[in-house]
């Protein structure tokens, strides 16, 4: 990878976006789960150690598209972990029994990820330990939300309507890791069962993914989160595509230490992050 200028990378507490290098295509690349930079605070209320709040990241996501910069497209990572605050949810995705006092203003308690632990701040890492040892006071909820998740989500749509703006069109891939056993594939394309992009994207994914000796599911168990719903508009030439790549392909998923898989994939991804690229162009 040519490295772009630090200048030209935009950092901050909540994400980085490295920008393309010469944009080429109306392509957007979004990692909202791998980051790592988890605040002392944070640790301090959890009842578990680092490595198993770790649990719930998609490590090193961010660095499996790496490319992506190189090859016209923008980067965007978050950098506060999944188990912080989530920005795959709706803003206000929440167990009112995590709080101290009643909420108040309306939120979301009745979802399968609320009822799972696992909403926009979650209860539970991956696997189902429980986080923390007390409740938390209210305001963690506008502190993480406001903070964190709004200005990723803010950066995202800017990049994605500066997109739109330039082109015409934007796809969008939204890039997520699973854990193994999750299923049989290793790699589960989302598009929300047709609704968030054309199929041409979901299909030339595939494609590419099988031929490099992948096993490729649709849709199942991963469809689709709240950013592939959201920004999935294909009739106003809005797409979104989620891809998941099962961990055991790159890393050690108890340690988080890379294996010698980490390079191969990420070649692999090269030639989907092309195809993508060729097909949008097209």
């Amino acid at each position: 990878m040519t490295v772009p200028d630090v200048a030209d990378i935009d950092e901050n507490p909540v994400f980085t976006v490295v920008p393309a290098r010469g944009r080429r295509v109306p392509l957007v690349f979004a990692s909202p789960h791998s980051g790592r930079n988890y605040p002392a605070d944070f640790v301090a209320a959890s009842k578990l150690d680092p490595q198993s709040l770790r649990r719930s990241e998609d490590s090193y996501v961010d660095e499996l598209f790496v490319h992506a910069p190189d090859k016209g497209a923008p980067l965007l990572a978050a950098k506060i972990p999944r188990a912080f605050v989530d920005p795959n949810r709706e803003p206000y995705e929440l167990d009112p029994t995590m709080f101290l006092g009643p909420m108040p203003f309306a939120v979301n308690s009745r979802s399968p990820r609320v009822a799972a632990g696992l909403g926009t701040i979650a209860r539970v890492v991956a696997g189902g330990a429980e986080i923390y040892r007390d409740r938390l006071p209210l305001s963690e909820i506008e502190r993480r939300i406001g903070g964190f998740y709004r200005p990723y989500h803010a950066r995202l749509q800017s990049l994605v309507d500066e997109t739109l703006a330039e082109f015409g069109r934007c796809l969008l891939v939204d890039c997520h890791s699973m854990p193994s056993g999750a299923d049989t594939a290793d790699i589960v394309l989302g598009d929300c069962f047709g609704a968030s992009c054309a199929p041409c994207f979901s299909d030339t994914a595939e494609r590419v993914l099988r031929d490099r000796g992948y096993r490729v599911a649709r849709n199942a168990p991963y469809a689709g989160g709240f950013t592939t719903r959201s920004h999935g508009q294909p009739g106003n030439a809005r797409h979104a595509l989620q891809i998941e790549i099962s961990r055991a392909l790159y890393m050690d998923e108890t340690t988080h230490v890379k294996t010698a898989g980490f390079d191969a994939v990420i070649r692999d991804l090269d030639q989907v992050i092309d195809a993508l690229a060729a097909e949008i162009t097209r």
